[in-house]
């Protein structure tokens, strides 16, 4: 097939650019057939007339194409938000800009990707020389980055017998991050979000930590932290308040390996254990941490050497969106191999991944117990949500009673393992997927408080 076939064969399709008759010519065209067929029932009626009468009936639905917008009468334009929240609906505006001397009535569909809600056709309508503006609401449920190019339209006129397409040019890129949810609930009220979530902030000891600041006595200070040089000068009762050191070291590990594929009630386990890190990024940097990231699989994926202030947050960002989970295991040996290479100085290891996974693997303790001398270590995991079922599951038959039977026993080697590693100075933490963030934070705030780095 030719070049020009193939443009032909394209209009034929209307892929790009083409007229199509409407419905309401196809009825024209049907309730005329019909007329001629009850006339030709009654009296004669002859072959030329009825093909006279249907040509020039075609003639005249053609005038209705002079009434329609001519090509680059009517514009496009697609504004298109550089970020989406994965899961969370954008609005996305499209302006439309008619030069013509006609009424015309449009309808478009946008080149969205198939991970994306799409809500189309999106109709419209405009009168002669004006412009308008027209939005449609849209939900990235992948995170990744998407290329959106073409911006489909047909339209016509008032008479709206024939309709015309084409087809708009309009390169986007658009970054679909994690869900920001968590990150922001805690921005706006750390103590709040902690507590609504159900976790316990462990306080610091009075009069440890960096000098924070002087301020007014309110009931329940502790009135050994009472500065009686201020409160003299003053004349009324001051209180100094402490607050943890700032400017550790914090380094999350991102789990990408096989088991982190798994499908949840919403996403993936990697899908919320990146809500989760992202939430912790933010709270480390905003109380003054270095944060840095390790994303890895089979072998290193990512890595974002330490910097804190809250631009970081964007760094880390760029860095992790488009993560997938590989079909292989992860590989934990060559991970910490390479953490005693990068991170010299004494930090937090915040490591995400399947808390099963990690205890199953032999290497894992001797490297861990090298790393436990210079590092503190955290692991965060999500609960097992089917095997917690099946072993509260009633056992009704034999089957259900074997089922139930391997799940408590797994359980079991679950707890007994745990223990044993945390008997080595190593906290392991499962939480339900839906306060795995919220966790994440209060595990990091406790360390904090400890004041162990």
């Amino acid at each position: 097939m030719t070049k020009l076939s193939k443009n032909w064969w394209g209009r034929f399709l209307f892929r790009d650019r083409g007229i199509l008759p409407t419905k309401r010519l196809l009825i024209l065209f049907g309730v005329l057939s019909m007329g001629l067929f009850m006339i030709g029932f009654f009296s004669e009626i002859s072959w030329r007339a009825v093909i006279i009468i249907n040509i020039l009936l075609f003639l005249a639905s053609l005038l209705d194409l002079l009434l329609s917008p001519k090509k680059g009468e009517l514009t496009f334009e697609r504004e298109l938000p550089e970020q989406m929240e994965r899961g969370l609906p954008d609005e996305i505006q499209v302006k439309v800009r008619n030069r013509s001397q006609h009424f015309v009535s449009y309808k478009f569909m946008d080149d969205l990707p198939q991970t994306f809600e799409c809500p189309f056709p999106v109709f419209g309508h405009m009168q002669k020389e004006s412009s308008a503006s027209i939005s449609y609401e849209t939900t990235a449920w992948q995170r990744g980055r998407y290329e959106i190019i073409k911006l489909y339209v047909r339209y016509k006129s008032v008479l709206g017998l024939w309709e015309k397409q084409t087809t708009f040019d309009l390169p986007k890129t658009v970054k679909v991050i994690p869900d920001l949810t968590e990150t922001k609930r805690y921005l706006e009220s750390a103590q709040r979000y902690l507590l609504y979530e159900g976790t316990k902030i462990r306080k610091s000891q009075k009069g440890t930590g960096e000098f924070s600041q002087i301020r007014r006595y309110v009931p329940g200070d502790d009135p050994r932290m009472i500065n009686w040089r201020q409160t003299a000068k003053l004349r009324e009762v001051m209180t100094n308040e402490y607050a943890p050191e700032h400017g550790k070291y914090i380094m999350i590990l991102i789990d990408c390996g096989r088991m982190m594929g798994a499908e949840l009630a919403k996403g993936s386990r990697l899908e919320r254990v990146l809500d989760a890190v992202v939430a912790v990024t933010a709270a480390a940097l905003q109380k003054g941490d270095y944060v840095s990231v390790l994303a890895f699989s089979k072998e290193i994926k990512k890595y974002v050497p330490p910097a804190k202030g809250m631009e970081h947050l964007q760094t880390i960002l760029e860095a992790i969106y488009d993560l997938e989970a590989d079909p292989v295991e992860p590989n934990y040996a060559a991970v910490f191999a390479f953490l005693e290479t990068v991170q010299k100085k004494r930090s937090l290891l915040l490591l995400f991944s399947d808390v099963r996974t990690f205890l199953h693997e032999e290497m894992a303790l001797s490297y861990l117990q090298s790393l436990r001398r210079r590092h503190q270590f955290l692991i965060m995991g999500m609960e097992d949500l089917p095997l917690l079922e099946r072993a509260d599951d009633e056992p009704v038959t034999v089957q259900a009673a074997m089922i139930k039977s391997i799940a408590q026993q797994q359980i079991l080697f679950k707890k007994r393992e745990k223990a044993k590693w945390e008997r080595q100075g190593l906290q392991l933490i499962e939480a339900p997927e839906e306060s795995l963030a919220a966790s994440a934070i209060s595990g990091y705030i406790e360390i904090m408080n400890r004041n162990v780095l």
